[in-house]
């Protein structure tokens, strides 16, 4: 068959696959949805915790070839053994079309089900405002290259990161995940994450490879097209309370800068956020005019005339996971996020998502709503060959159908969590870190000496290498306070997991560090996922006798190399750090840096003097690029 012959062009092996499909085979191109891996790398043939179907059901039933694994399993040989088993499974198929495996980010310290995974057996980074921190394109290329050859060795072809959304609403759960507020860094940065993914930058051309998107490719599904990060009162669209995006300033255009980066470098792939534009113009082709109050993903405005026609973009659109059918997760209801057409029924969602532009649904398996929206003349099939192609095209160039369809399991395991990798992780870690106040002098000063008796709290048993852990305040020469930054819980079950609304810290908590620091030097360090309100925590510090740091997902191990200057810090604050909650309230949610009188700005940071004598005050590395 034309279609198995690798010496031939891909156009013509697409063009030769396609005549061969059936409409539902055609059909089950257009979705992609989770899965899960089983025991020792088995396939979950029952419907698993998220209400999905069994593998077994979605690949030769229902014809998908696009699967997302959820969570990490213990090892990447027992990751690379269930890809070889699914890849098995479609081969036996009867086109034996292979299936591309997606993921969301799982090299850091985020554990979502729905927004990226602990990393597990893979190589442990900062978060990507972590890497924003450390301002080195470099340093982002090599970690995307690192995460390309640990995803290649067990079989994972597609990323769903990076995420280029703008952090400019404080309060977004999802501000860990972007590289901050600044829309010149987010497009600089993001454009080398996808270069190191794609194998398409220098990092990849100095290991041998010819620059080019292919077999030695991970593709790159950008997101969330158009900018998710303007959501009205910070609050998340993957809930009914969060589905507004408002632009009270006016800076739609500035919100798509780093997605024009991202196009220049290639991405393969874009993913439309859940947000529904409220009283949003925008230019779409013909001068600005009003954007349909409905998600992204259904809106064929957004989709079509400004990603399609205006930007240029031939790659595959896939829209975010569960617009069309209501779930179940953790047990608990989870209806479709369809914000906008909740009135229509999923065959109309199905179809208002085709008519808008995408090529693939993300988080839903429902094939039969595009055959029988093809049957009943609703739907051509032209308009589904389409879509189909691009995603074929796709599994040809990534070598899928050819000598990638299946992995190494014991490369794998020698790849994924190497010495080296891991160890090149850890020194990203150390160097996010970002000091914001150093103490004058005694014990709290950086860089820290070895040696000394340390008070710690939220740091594991067992992970104080270099100095000796004592059991109070009153026994130590330095205490280390690990603070989460506050947020409000929500829940039960998913809603969890996303970190909103207030950023002050609880009185209990300022009160404690208080205590602490008026018996001991203290260094405080608080993880950000997103800005928080440091004010009553700087004055809760004696003056000089107090450090404050902030970390963008930092191990213990690597924060007290970066505290003790074995591995200075280098971190620069990717986003201002608000004075207050009035200043956040009256910020606008679209435009950067727009919190009255922050108490820490963006590009802050102090330097770590190399000889350890002294430590240099903050140096900021370009003032913002976008102005307010």
């Amino acid at each position: 068959m034309t279609y198995l012959d690798p010496a031939l062009p891909v156009a013509e092996r697409v063009a030769d696959l396609l005549r061969r499909m059936t409409l539902e085979e055609k059909a089950g191109q257009l979705f992609q949805t989770m899965v899960e891996v089983g025991p020792g790398g088995s396939l979950v043939d029952e419907p698993s915790r998220h209400g999905m179907p069994g593998t077994s059901d979605l690949v030769v039933g229902r014809h998908l070839t696009h699967l997302n694994v959820l969570a990490a399993p213990p090892t990447a040989r027992v990751l690379a053994a269930w890809h070889n088993r699914l890849q098995r499974l479609a081969a036996g198929t009867r086109l034996g079309i292979p299936v591309t495996v997606a993921s969301d980010p799982r090299h850091s310290f985020t554990d979502n089900p729905g927004a990226a995974l602990l990393s597990g057996p893979f190589s442990q980074w900062p978060e990507t405002l972590g890497l924003a921190a450390t301002r080195d394109e470099r340093l982002v290329e090599e970690h995307a290259d690192v995460v390309r050859r640990e995803y290649l060795a067990v079989g994972i072809r597609t990323a769903l990161h990076p995420q280029v959304d703008l952090a400019t609403e404080p309060r977004w759960a999802r501000g860990e995940g972007t590289f901050g507020e600044d829309a010149a860094l987010t497009g600089r940065l993001g454009a080398a994450y996808a270069r190191g993914l794609q194998a398409g930058g220098d990092v990849a051309r100095a290991a041998g490879l010819d620059g080019t998107f292919g077999r030695d490719s991970v593709s790159t599904m950008t997101k969330h097209f158009p900018g998710g990060g303007a959501q009205l009162d910070g609050e998340d669209p993957h809930f009914a309370y969060g589905r507004e995006q408002v632009y009270p300033g006016g800076r739609f255009d500035l919100h798509l800068e780093p997605f024009r980066a991202l196009l220049s470098a290639g991405t393969r792939q874009m993913m439309p956020y859940y947000g529904m534009p409220v009283g949003l113009r925008a230019d779409l082709g013909s001068g600005p005019e009003p954007v349909e109050e409905v998600g992204f993903g259904f809106n064929r405005g957004v989709l079509t005339r400004l990603l399609r026609e205006e930007l240029g973009f031939d790659g595959i659109i896939c829209t975010d996971w569960g617009l069309v059918t209501d779930a179940r997760m953790f047990g608990l209801p989870f209806p479709a996020r369809a914000w906008g057409v909740e009135h229509l029924s999923p065959l109309e969602r199905v179809a208002k998502i085709l008519d808008a532009g995408a090529d693939q649904l993300g988080g839903e398996a429902c094939p039969e709503h595009v055959v029988e929206l093809v049957r009943t003349g609703r739907v051509s099939e032209e308009r589904i060959d389409a879509s189909v192609r691009r995603l074929l095209a796709e599994k040809f160039e990534l070598g899928l159908f050819d000598e990638r369809r299946y992995v190494d399991e014991d490369a794998a395991a020698a790849v994924v969590g190497r010495a080296d990798l891991v160890a090149a992780g850890l020194r990203a870690q150390s160097r996010s870190v970002t000091v914001l106040r150093n103490a004058t002098g005694g014990a709290a000063r950086l860089p820290l000496a070895p040696g000394l008796r340390l008070y710690a709290e939220g740091v594991p048993d067992g992970e104080v290498a270099g100095f000796a852990r004592v059991s109070s305040p009153g026994e130590a020469d330095v205490a280390l306070l690990r603070l989460e930054a506050p947020y409000e819980e929500r829940g039960p079950g998913f809603e969890s997991f996303f970190h909103a609304g207030s950023l002050e810290f609880g009185d209990d908590v300022v009160a404690h560090v208080g205590e602490v620091a008026a018996v001991v030097p203290t260094v405080v360090d608080v993880h950000l996922d997103r800005p928080a309100i440091l004010t009553p925590l700087v004055a809760a510090l004696p003056e000089g006798a107090g450090t404050l740091v902030v970390t963008f997902g930092v191990g213990t191990p690597a924060l007290l190399d970066a505290l003790t200057g074995a591995v200075p810090p280098e971190g620069r604050l990717p986003f201002d750090l608000p004075r207050s909650t009035a200043a956040v309230e009256k910020s606008r949610s679209d435009v950067p840096f727009d919190t009255a009188d922050p108490l820490f700005r963006f590009g802050d940071g102090i330097t770590l003097d190399t000889r350890g004598a002294s430590l240099n005050l903050s140096l900021k590395v370009g003032e913002p690029s976008t102005s307010t």
